[in-house]
């Protein structure tokens, strides 16, 4: 669990770099062609594969281990401890690694599935290249009210999946130190906030027009 989460955090800069192309003031050119680039080029699409890998992994380690919980663990405690014992999202990892993975599906099935297996619609630049119009994509997708919805909820229980996994990863592999979970939980904090916060800022600029 430890080592496929810290690879899906590695996942997520990239991913949010990536997409923080669309405030580029370009129309949209930098994102394009961004995107072509992980989607034309060998190398990413061989780590594609791995991320894929990646996410099934890590889904299915979580399901057992909350399985493996629940059978060890067959009474609950006598007296309830609520937040002093553990926070509200370290007891619910499950539910939200279950909206964020409803969530992912949603999101294949919008962006990635059309850019790889459907006729997009493409746009040539003056350099002679001829890509997909994600860009384009995004900003029709997100005209509907009820895909913005569903994004920030989904962002939402990233944020707080973050929250917990984050620094739960790295204890994982055995950091103890407390010295470095101090910095761990400080850094994992601040990524919790700021990734979710730049992936919900998306649709909502392209709802409203700010790109």
């Amino acid at each position: 669990m430890g080592l496929t989460g810290v690879f899906l955090i590695l996942f997520l800069i990239v991913h949010v770099c990536v997409n923080a192309c669309i405030w580029a003031e370009d129309d949209g050119q930098m994102f394009n062609l961004a995107a072509h680039f992980l989607g034309a080029t060998v190398v990413p699409r061989v780590l594609e594969i791995g991320l894929f890998a990646g996410f099934l992994l890590h889904i299915i380690q979580a399901y057992m281990l909350e399985l493996q919980n629940k059978r060890k663990r067959g009474v609950g405690y006598q007296v309830p401890m609520g937040n002093k014992g553990s926070k509200w999202y370290s007891r619910y990892m499950g539910w939200l690694g279950t909206f964020v993975l409803l969530f992912l599906v949603i999101h294949i099935k919008q962006f990635w599935v059309p850019s790889r297996f459907t006729d997009l619609d493409e746009v040539a630049y003056e350099n002679g290249a001829k890509v997909h119009n994600l860009f384009a994509l995004m900003k029709e997708t997100f005209t509907q009210p009820w895909v913005v919805i569903v994004y920030l909820v989904g962002c939402l229980a990233l944020a707080y999946h973050l929250m917990h996994g984050f620094q739960s990863a790295f204890r994982s592999l055995g950091v103890y130190n407390s010295r470095y979970l101090k910095i761990i939980n400080a850094i994992g904090v601040g990524f919790s906030i700021i990734v979710p916060l730049a992936f919900a800022m998306m649709p909502i600029s392209m709802y409203f027009n700010w790109v």
